[in-house]
């Protein structure tokens, strides 16, 4: 079932690259990336609303909250970034860059979280970084 909503995920994600080159055209991209988050504070909201999860704010342990508010740090400047890439460039070239977050984050994994870094990880890894290159040059 997780592949069927990071499969999900991979296409909303496309669609947002999309959607927001077209949308960012005349505006500027930090406006632009605040309307967004609007959106999203709404669109996140609204589910834990309909899914009953509010209940759940009072037992966030501390360091929960730490690390969520520094992931929400980290996602606005993300997203501040990647705005500001779409607006002054081309979307085919922003984006494949953007996605060496995956090969950034498997190393991380690795480093912080102590995941396993296979062969085959090393392989894709490579492979992603190698694509990415081809495609912005």
């Amino acid at each position: 079932m997780w592949f069927l909503f990071a499969l999900g995920s991979a296409v909303f994600a496309a669609l947002t690259s999309i959607l927001a080159k077209v949308g960012i055209e005349d505006v500027n991209s930090n406006l632009a990336t605040a309307l967004r988050t609007v959106v999203v504070l709404a669109m996140a909201w609204g589910m834990v609303f309909i899914t009953n999860a509010q209940s759940g704010i009072s037992e966030i342990s501390r360091k929960s909250w730490i690390y969520l508010i520094l992931s929400g740090l980290a996602t606005g400047a993300s997203w501040l970034c990647y705005y500001h890439a779409l607006k002054i460039g081309e979307a085919s070239k922003v984006v494949p860059v953007d996605k060496l977050s995956v090969v950034l984050t498997l190393i991380l994994a690795f480093v912080f979280l102590h995941e396993k870094f296979t062969t085959k990880s090393l392989i894709g890894c490579v492979l992603i970084a190698a694509g990415t290159v081809l495609m912005v040059i």
